[in-house]
């Protein structure tokens, strides 16, 4: 019986594991997939997602005339222009490691997709060297190649780069190469349909687990004027004035243009455990194909009817859980009825009365952007969602009268509205996209989650972090023009956003921009001090400075400057004392520290001779820091322990605090990435480097304490630092004996400052010496959050192939 029981209940527990995995497959299939980042080039000069949303919301038209530095004969075409990337073929081939000749044989789609692949891990507040081996996956859309018939033949110095320029794999793959990305990585031509089947593909790819996080997007850049040629041989319908009137009765055709969108996107429970900001939540999605139909080309009702049901069910919603839809809408008399139709049999279907399905078309504002048309409708879907608004459609005279709007059900949008109430329920709307080659995509998604929602934006008079008295803000760049490029794209940032809060500025840019070689630290305790420092950085006329400290250590030493201009000089060094880190003279508002940082410099940890200690230091750096606590604590329950007053009267206690504020001080340093190469003891900081580098006990060094507090030996004359090592003084006095003339060091905890902003400063400093820094771990516990800020200002030049005589001919 006892037998039998016991194979019942093993029976049970297989079943219900087995259950579980199940349980556990089945949510992983379906999980949802967080948009964490965005970036995009669209026509009207917009560069941003932010630009884009202002621009639609306002009801902006991009169509402009055909370009004039292209080299095209348009005197034949039948249309005004359409809507263009007039700069497409600037770019900064030094960023991203190419030789000029390298970067004119590169189709610009290839420049762009690298651009904004950048700025959409910076938009999702990661630096973009932290996805280097990450499985990553990118799926682009690219569905012309045109800039290739440049190269024939070759223009003298780019052979050998031809392929690799001109190949649409290559475009994914460059990307991928370049980031250092490892994921799946496919270039798509699904023709228009391209960048949304990209989305679909990169959600199932993520839900499998193929990818950690994934690159999704399409670019359509033009290089000749033959899709507009070809279009109109085949009499598929150009607008005369390049203008896409969705949905409206006076379409007569579309308007071709150009632009880039990529998104970032990750499983929904990643970014969550990743702290990742989620802009939007993609549901469900599908792709189908239209199959025979009247004509190649022509679309089919009852094909895009269930591509939006299989959508639906794939996000377990009911068409009228849907509020809206970012219709395809190109604008022809033909393919704007049959998407209507389809709209009106799914979503239109049973809805309430006075709860239509609102309709809208961002080709309206910027024409058909090809592969790039579904990453530019997912962008302004997100964005409507999070500003609860649906924009007007362009161009609508009157709804078009070749679809039966008196069914009901679906409202075309002729001015923008309010997103309706939901009664609860998240804003959700869905976006379609279909190709010519009868490829039909369609995407639905959800407004954020509540629990993955942003903190309420705080005031700028609000900025100051938790336990700082000073923040940091760090700039760099990888070339001199290019760090006041960003000092200047956040100059105007702060003017345009003028309540961001100072500490979480400095949190984006420390945890979610790279560290390059070109580099400035501002730091200072309020906004309007950091921007006057920030205005010198970017005005040019900032030197670095340098602190110079008496040899005792006071702390009345002047600044001296006079150092190269900014970003073109090594990083600011003294004959003796301290380096400053962002610490101008007391008079001048904001202290500025700018250079060249180097790598690979060693890093020493010297501990003096009875190191000092600054009235309450202890205590604040243990508010402030976790790890500083940590060591405090762990170390001090010797205190408690019998015979600690030693052979030297009441020597010994002191003696211990300042072996335990010093080996805490190290922890503190170590829990923030700064780890030494070296460490040296001078006189009783002898105890605390080699209970540092694990040659004592805390035991041992009790021992050694209440037995001879005041007499371990001075280091040897000949135990230095190398003059090539940048030496840390755990303290606040400096190294002498230990360290040669001439050379730098850096006291933790300098007189004249607080604990807190002494810590602040050596890491700043050390920063600027190329010695990387876990600023996440620095911040924590501030209450410092990520922002949106510019991304990195690129430093562009025109590279543009002119067409050869061959083929002009």
């Amino acid at each position: 019986m006892t037998n039998t029981a016991d194979r019942l209940v093993e029976a049970l527990r297989a079943t219900m594991k087995e259950n579980e995995r199940l349980r556990r497959q089945l949510a992983a299939t379906t999980e949802p997939i967080a948009v964490i980042g965005m970036a995009c080039r669209f026509p009207g000069g917009l560069r941003s997602p932010d630009e884009l949303w202002r621009f639609v919301a306002a009801g902006g038209d991009a169509i402009s005339p055909f370009p004039s530095n292209r080299g095209w004969d348009t005197s034949d075409l039948p249309c005004f222009g359409g809507g263009f990337l007039h700069d497409a073929a600037d770019f900064d081939p030094e960023f991203f490691g190419l030789t000029e000749n390298e970067a004119l044989a590169t189709d610009p789609q290839q420049r762009l997709l690298l651009e904004t692949s950048w700025e959409a891990f910076e938009h999702a507040g990661i630096d973009p060297l932290t996805a280097r081996g990450s499985s990553t996956g990118v799926f682009f859309g690219v569905i012309f190649h045109d800039y290739g018939y440049r190269l024939r033949p070759p223009p003298p110095g780019i052979d050998g780069y031809t392929y690799f320029g001109s190949a649409g794999s290559i475009a994914s793959g460059r990307v991928a190469y370049t980031l250092g990305l490892e994921g799946p990585c496919v270039t798509l031509d699904a023709a228009c349909a391209s960048s949304l089947v990209g989305l679909h593909l990169a959600s199932q790819a993520l839900r499998r687990g193929e990818c950690s996080l994934a690159l999704v997007g399409g670019v359509s850049v033009l290089a000749t004027t033959e899709l507009w040629e070809e279009t109109t041989r085949t009499g598929q319908g150009l607008a005369a004035d390049s203008r896409c009137k969705s949905f409206a009765a006076a379409a007569d055709g579309t308007g071709i243009s150009e632009g880039v969108g990529v998104l970032l996107v990750e499983r929904l429970s990643d970014a969550r455990r990743n702290g990742h900001t989620v802009l939007a939540v993609v549901r469900g999605s599908a792709v189908d194909q239209s199959g025979a139909t009247n004509g190649f080309t022509a679309p089919s009702a009852a094909s895009q009817e269930r591509l939006i049901t299989r959508a639906l069910a794939d996000a377990r919603l009911e068409p009228g859980d849907v509020d809206a839809v970012e219709g395809h809408g190109t604008g022809t008399p033909v393919g704007d009825p049959i998407e209507l139709a389809a709209l009106f049999a799914t979503y239109g279907s049973g809805r309430p009365t006075g709860r239509p399905l609102w309709l809208g078309s961002l080709k309206s504002n910027l024409g058909h952007t090809q592969a790039a048309g579904g990453a530019g409708a997912v962008i302004k879907a997100v964005m409507a969602m999070r500003h609860g608004v649906l924009p007007r459609t362009l161009h609508v005279d009157a709804p078009t009268p070749h679809a039966d709007w008196a069914r009901g059900g679906v409202a075309l949008l002729r001015e923008s509205v309010p997103w309706p109430a939901t009664e609860g329920r998240p804003r959700r709307i869905g976006v379609s996209s279909f190709g010519a080659n009868g490829t039909l995509a369609h995407a639905i998604l959800e407004q954020v989650p509540r629990e993955t929602e942003e903190p309420t934006a705080r005031r700028a008079g609000e900025g100051g972090a938790e336990g700082l008295d000073v923040v940091p803000w760090l700039l760099s760049a990888r070339s001199a023009a290019g760090l006041r490029g960003q000092a200047e794209r956040l100059l105007a940032h702060l003017t345009e956003h003028p309540d961001l809060a100072p500490a979480d500025v400095a949190y984006t840019l420390a945890t979610g921009r790279s560290a390059f070689e070109h580099r400035a630290v501002l730091v200072a305790a309020d906004l309007a001090q950091l921007r006057r420092g920030l205005a010198a950085v970017a005005a040019g006329t900032h030197t670095a400075e340098k602190e110079v400290a008496p040899a005792d250590g006071s702390a009345d030493a002047s600044p001296a400057v006079g150092s190269p201009a900014v970003g073109s000089v090594e990083p600011a060094t003294v004959t003796r004392g301290v380096v400053s880190a962002g610490h101008a003279d007391r008079a001048a508002p904001v202290g500025t520290t700018s250079g060249f940082a180097g790598s690979g410099v060693p890093l020493a940890f010297v501990f003096p001779d009875r190191p000092g200690r600054l009235p309450g230091h202890d205590s604040a750096l243990a508010q402030r820091f976790v790890a500083f606590a940590a060591a405090l604590r762990a170390i001090g329950t010797a205190l408690d322990e019998p015979g600690l007053e030693g052979a030297d009267g009441n020597t010994a206690p002191a003696a211990w605090a300042g072996f335990a504020s010093q080996v805490a001080l190290c922890r503190l340093l170590e829990s923030c990435g700064v780890r030494a190469d070296m460490v040296l003891g001078l006189g009783t900081g002898e105890l605390a480097a080699a209970y540092v580098n694990g040659t004592l006990t805390v035991d041992d060094v009790r021992t050694l304490i209440a037995t001879h507090p005041s007499s371990v030996p001075a280091s040897p004359d000949d135990r230095r630092v190398p003059s090539t090592a940048t030496a840390v003084v755990i303290g606040t006095s400096a190294a002498d004996g230990g360290r040669p003339d001439g050379a730098a060091d850096l006291t933790l905890l300098p007189a004249g400052r607080t604990a807190v902003r002494g810590v602040t400063d050596l890491l700043t400093a050390l920063h600027m010496r190329g010695v990387t820094v876990n600023w996440q771990a620095f911040l924590t516990g501030t209450g410092a959050r990520r922002v949106d800020l510019p991304t990195y200002a690129f430093q562009r030049r025109r590279f543009w192939l002119e067409a050869s005589a061959a083929r002009k001919n």
